[in-house]
């Protein structure tokens, strides 16, 4: 299986990451949720304004995966301070991982995750960690196989709707 290209992206590239992240999360949740809640959701999360703030925060990175010359999902990172749970300076969160449904099961989850782990490594970090919804069994499954346990839980808002995510951790 062919191996994707990953690339480091800057605030240049904010409205092809808008694009997306719009796709891939409406792919992973518009099943579960209602229109409003959605449009709640994607207005607010991928507003312009704020994928530039985080594009250009210097504790976070996001990272394009590419397959044949076009952008099949992506990886977003946080450290220190920008980590959305205070999870210590020992640790880095996976924040976002998402691939377009196009190339789902190419292995290219794969190759984000083990990406987002030799990154913790480059930064001296001693955990990964990240937050996954309490009933996305696959993602559950997945982030399993590669060592995560579950630590505990936070709630995650889609507008105004209170959801569970499950904390899941791996100590490298």
């Amino acid at each position: 299986m062919t191996q994707g290209q990953l690339k480091k992206i800057g605030v240049q590239d904010w409205q092809r990451l808008q694009q997306i992240s719009i796709e891939t999360y409406t792919d992973t949740f518009e099943p579960y949720n209602s229109p409003e809640i959605m449009d709640a959701y994607l207005t607010t999360a991928y507003e312009p304004q704020k994928l530039q703030r985080e594009l250009k925060n210097p504790d976070s990175s996001f990272y394009f995966i590419e397959k044949n010359n076009e952008v099949a999902g992506y990886l977003k990172i946080n450290l220190n301070g920008s980590q959305t749970e205070k999870m210590g300076p020992d640790s880095l969160e996976v924040e976002r991982i998402y691939i377009r449904p196009a190339f789902k099961h190419q292995s290219l989850e794969t190759q984000l995750i083990e990406n987002a782990e030799k990154l913790a490594q480059k930064y001296h970090k001693s955990k990964i960690w990240l937050g996954v919804w309490e009933h996305n069994e696959p993602a559950k499954h997945f982030y399993a196989k590669f060592g995560f346990k579950r630590i505990g839980q936070h709630s995650f808002f889609m507008g105004d709707d209170e959801q569970t995510d499950y904390l899941m951790q791996k100590v490298l």
